[in-house]
């Protein structure tokens, strides 16, 4: 595995890089749609209904997906929303001020959480774990910085099973893009801008793990978590969408049409539900593309043998 400051820095460079457009990449939004994947993804880690939060901090918030659209939602009271990136949290910030949300934000490394022992009930994230180079120590900052009885979830790790299977819709739009863009009429993307260029290289090299379902348990009940929960959400929706995100990755984005994203974003939804109602519930979790995980800190912590 690369250094440690190494995968710092290259994160820090490609979120600051990417923040500009990464709402519209991933297509995120802040209204129903994006509170009710939000608010199903909470439901699912936790494997109940989230309730309310007084106070919560997310690890990785990048623009806002989890923290907006949970404070929009009405289920966190009070929210801080930390990341090592600053263009990430800028992002943020004129994402609540346009929706009129009031969200705190923290640029800070997972490792080493500036905050006191017990601020929180609920520290949450999405897409994140894979990101940070040391995961133990994570893991025990966020029970230190947990109330007794609070709760971690984490949602979108990628599988290592998952992971692989990503590949192979890649690589079967890679194969076909050049028919695909005379179908819509669009041009190849053209990636002469150094920044442009900087941002592929890095994406490249920020995700530095996908997990199994027992190694993430693992790191719930090494910082003496109990309670452990480890789910798996999306495999037809991420094979799906794979395909799709990297068949637009080739074409100039101004010239992909706006029915292809119309089809594509429903698509997905459509196939979201299809994972929810026939292979979640089904299939091993070590099978989907995404993991999801959450834990509770010990009511008495002298009892659990934690930290």
């Amino acid at each position: 595995m690369r250094a440690p400051d190494a995968i710092r820095a290259a994160n820090v460079r490609y979120h600051d890089l990417a923040a500009a457009h990464y709402d519209d990449k991933w297509g995120i939004s802040y209204g129903e749609t994006g509170r009710t994947q939000v608010i199903g993804k909470l439901r699912k880690a936790l494997g109940r209904e989230p309730g309310v939060f007084d106070r919560a901090l997310e690890i990785g918030a990048g623009t806002g997906y989890f923290s907006l659209n949970l404070v929009g939602a009405g289920v966190l009271r009070e929210a801080v929303a930390s990341d090592i990136s600053a263009g990430m949290l800028r992002g943020l910030e004129c994402s609540a001020a346009r929706l009129g949300l009031r969200v705190e934000t923290a640029r800070c490394e997972a490792a080493e959480l500036p905050f006191e022992d017990g601020s929180f009930d609920l520290v949450v994230g999405h897409a994140v774990l894979h990101h940070l180079p040391d995961l133990e120590a994570a893991f025990r900052e966020f029970r230190r910085v947990l109330r007794p009885g609070g709760a971690i979830a984490f949602c979108g790790e990628p599988s290592r099973y998952g992971d692989r299977l990503a590949s192979l819709p890649k690589r079967g739009a890679h194969a076909v893009a050049p028919v695909w863009r005379a179908l819509m009429r669009a041009g190849e993307r053209r990636n002469g801008h150094h920044e442009a260029n900087e941002e592929g290289r890095l994406e490249r090299l920020v995700d530095v793990h996908a997990f199994t379902p027992g190694e993430l348990a693992a790191l719930a009940r090494g910082a003496g978590f109990e309670s452990v929960r480890v789910g798996g959400e999306e495999l037809a929706a991420s094979l799906f969408g794979w395909a799709n995100r990297a068949l637009e990755a080739t074409a100039d984005p101004s010239e992909v049409p706006w029915v292809w994203r119309q089809y594509a974003h429903r698509g997905y939804l459509a196939l979201q539900a299809v994972d929810r109602a026939l292979l979640e519930p089904r299939l091993p979790a070590a099978l989907f593309y995404n993991l999801l995980v959450s834990a509770r800190a010990p009511i008495h912590p002298s009892v659990s043998g934690g930290t």
